[in-house]
């Protein structure tokens, strides 16, 4: 796959930018997609989440809540966290880390990451819906720290594979996701896997140009196509993540927290939310030493 990572005057990109939001909410979190608004023409990316502030207030604030048909993916493009899981063991995670929980048939989670050794962090979380051979799967947990996720230029191959790179994190097959960052006026191009003709980026940090100046705070949609993606950084360099991928083709069927591809896909996934959410009643949720709960599934 061929990449360009140079400073130099950017080309215009071959794909359009269709839409773009700053979504709803402000402060700590800011809900830039859901599956019942944009995820509808993004899917299999359905959910957006951009969020910053002191992850020991936030952990506080996050009730635990239940999930079943997705994936969230969790990334942080500044400070750090903690994390510490039974079967993971214990670490941290930085810029360029990830978080990757496949909900499957059901789990409650929420506040199985802590603090870490910044007062503030920022990052973004985001929601797959899932193929109907996993949608009421096994629970899949991973907590890969910075030096796990493979670098291609500027960019962090969080899911998928791109320029050669390979992602450790399980993911359905079809979906991209990198995290990148460029310095002052540098640019870069993006060529999609073949099939990915689903395409986004959300900006954290400075501002890029994309035919048209995307900003820290901006989340936009590309037109559909295979055609490269463009950027250059502002004067302040940009950092973002930008997702590719083969289209869900697939109706998404909502509940509060679930995402499914038929209505009985997702009794089944709201059923098994229900039998561990007795359990939570009956056996409560055991903190680790760090004041975490684990995943519980």
């Amino acid at each position: 796959m061929a990449t360009a990572f140079k400073t130099a005057p950017v080309a215009a990109s071959t794909r359009k930018i269709i839409h773009r939001t700053r979504g709803n909410g402000h402060g700590t979190i800011v809900r830039l997609m859901s599956p019942s608004d944009l995820g509808e023409h993004l899917k299999p990316f359905v959910f957006l989440d951009l969020f910053a502030g002191d992850m020991r207030q936030l952990a506080a604030s996050m009730p635990l809540h239940p999930h079943s048909g997705i994936a969230t993916i969790t990334v942080f493009t500044e400070g750090d966290v903690g994390f510490e899981d039974p079967q993971a063991g214990k670490g941290t995670i930085g810029f360029g880390g990830v978080e990757w929980m496949r909900a499957g048939g059901g789990v409650w989670h929420g506040k199985e990451l802590s603090g870490g050794k910044s007062a503030l962090m920022q990052g973004f979380q985001l929601w797959i819906a899932l193929p109907p051979e996993l949608e009421n799967g096994p629970v899949d947990s991973q907590y890969l720290e910075a030096d796990q996720i493979p670098v291609v230029g500027p960019a962090r191959v969080i899911l998928g594979k791109h320029g050669g790179a390979q992602s450790p994190v399980r993911a359905p097959y079809g979906v991209n996701y990198l995290m990148v960052r460029l310095g002052a006026g540098e640019s870069w191009t993006y060529t999609p896997e073949p099939g990915h003709s689903v395409a986004w980026l959300a900006v954290a940090q400075g501002s890029v140009s994309a035919a048209s100046q995307v900003s820290k705070g901006d989340m936009v949609l590309f037109e559909r196509g295979e055609g490269n993606i463009t950027l250059a950084a502002g004067e302040n360099g940009a950092t973002f993540v930008l997702g590719s991928a083969v289209p869900h083709d697939h109706p998404l069927h909502l509940g509060y927290y679930s995402v499914h591809t038929t209505a009985e896909a997702l009794e089944q996934g709201e059923r098994r939310i229900e039998e561990l959410a007795e359990r939570l009643r009956t056996e409560g949720a055991g903190r680790n030493s760090s004041g975490g709960v684990p995943v519980f599934r």
